[in-house]
């Protein structure tokens, strides 16, 4: 409950409050606020049941899961038909997540997260307390510290990192935009996420780096 005795509402940008006047002109005058929030309660309950969503990230537009779920991982590269060896990416919101699914990462690395401008997924060695099916057979895998607000807002209330895998056929071209996502994608899900649909912005993959034992980054994907 914010100052004034008018509750927060969520935003895109994040929980905002300044009293009467902008806790109803937030509620009534901005469909997207309600939207980002209807895919929230609808994602996070999808997903607590074991269920696949589609939904946009900080790049480009995912199929995602509860990361610590082996069943839905594997309904993941089944709709994707994706070999189980090939990785695919963890999205986590904080740092201490990190630490929660890595086994003593290189102090380094957190520095360096802070200064990336653009999204970077980081290899990691060690993983722990993720799906097995997630992890590689070198105990490696992928994680990227999202910035993107609708995943930053569904990962803290699922209290779980959530799965990131481009929204197509394995071998196939990764969609640019919601428009570029075929149908066999959009009805192998259990919700899609209406939000940021109408964005045509052509995004593209994250980068991706590898940390090595001693520290060094190795770029797999500029």
């Amino acid at each position: 409950m914010a100052s004034g005795g008018y509750p927060e509402v969520l935003t895109p940008e994040g929980p905002r409050s300044n009293g009467i006047c902008h806790y109803f002109c937030a509620l009534f005058t901005k469909p997207s606020i309600v939207e980002f929030a209807y895919d929230l309660d609808r994602s996070l309950a999808v997903l607590k049941s074991g269920g696949l969503i589609l939904y946009p990230t900080d790049t480009i537009w995912g199929i995602g899961c509860d990361a610590t779920n082996p069943l839905a991982v594997r309904r993941v590269f089944a709709l994707k038909k994706r070999e189980e060896t090939k990785s695919l990416i963890v999205l986590v919101a904080d740092e201490r997540d990190i630490l929660t699914y890595v086994s003593q990462p290189d102090p380094s690395i957190f520095e360096f997260l802070r200064t990336l401008e653009k999204p970077t997924t980081i290899i990691y060695q060690g993983a722990v307390g993720l799906a097995d099916n997630l992890v590689n057979a070198d105990g490696t895998v992928a994680i990227r510290l999202v910035k993107d607000s609708f995943c930053r807002h569904l990962i803290k209330r699922m209290r779980k990192p959530l799965v990131s895998t481009s929204a197509n056929i394995s071998g196939q071209p990764s969609p640019a935009n919601f428009d570029e996502i075929t149908p066999q994608i959009i009805h192998g899900v259990d919700y899609v996420v209406s939000y940021r649909q109408s964005d045509r912005t052509h995004r593209a993959p994250s980068t991706i780096l590898k940390l090595e034992r001693d520290g060094t980054r190795t770029v797999i994907r500029p």
